[in-house]
């Protein structure tokens, strides 16, 4: 019980202490490249890439954004990795997919990409690749030193409360705070069923 106790105080913590100007600023985001029909790039590896699946439905059948995922494709994507290498699996897909100057990158997460440690090197060519043609970049990360935090339009921090958690915290609020996005009354437009 005294783990279970303490996980859950932590995620009481942690959505208290989330920066609700940063969640703001995505949604600001959403809404403009909304209004100008433009579509959103859900990327991410791991938990993270389930939850760009989850999202991607969320933010077509909801807020009728036209959204996709890289990962939602196994054979291109393993195709890409098996001859291209996975370090550029996410940007080439975006130059197939015509990233454009209104549509968004959104990043989940934990640590945001690291070109130092080559960690998440591909979330950092499809970043590099998106500014480059003028798009917008918003992410849900756990750690404030990786690239996606420092080179995106906006991005959300989640608060870091114990060291041996980041990982199933980010990912977990990934989720929490792409919910809030997806109900926010400037983004949605289609009711849930239940």
């Amino acid at each position: 019980m005294n783990f279970i106790n303490a996980h859950l105080e932590e995620t009481a913590n942690i959505a208290n202490k989330i920066d609700r100007s940063q969640v703001q600023e995505v949604i600001n985001c959403i809404k403009k490249i909304k209004d100008k029909n433009g579509r959103i790039f859900f990327l991410g590896a791991g938990g993270s890439a389930g939850n760009a699946s989850h999202a991607v439905n969320d933010f077509r059948k909801l807020c009728n954004i036209e959204s996709y995922a890289p990962t939602d494709n196994v054979s291109e994507l393993s195709a890409r990795v098996n001859d291209e290498g996975w370090e550029t699996v996410f940007s080439e897909w975006l130059k197939v997919s015509k990233l454009r100057e209104n549509d968004l990158l959104f990043i989940f997460s934990v640590g945001g990409g690291n070109k130092e440690k080559s960690v998440s090197v591909n979330l950092i060519h499809a970043i590099d690749y998106a500014k480059n043609i003028g798009s917008t970049v918003v992410g849900i990360v756990g750690r404030d030193g990786g690239y996606t935090y420092k080179n995106s339009n906006a991005c959300v921090l989640i608060p870091n409360i114990n060291s041996k958690s980041v990982t199933p915290h980010a990912e977990a609020f990934q989720a929490v705070v792409w919910h809030l996005i997806i109900s926010h009354p400037d983004i949605k437009v289609n009711q849930t069923k239940w």
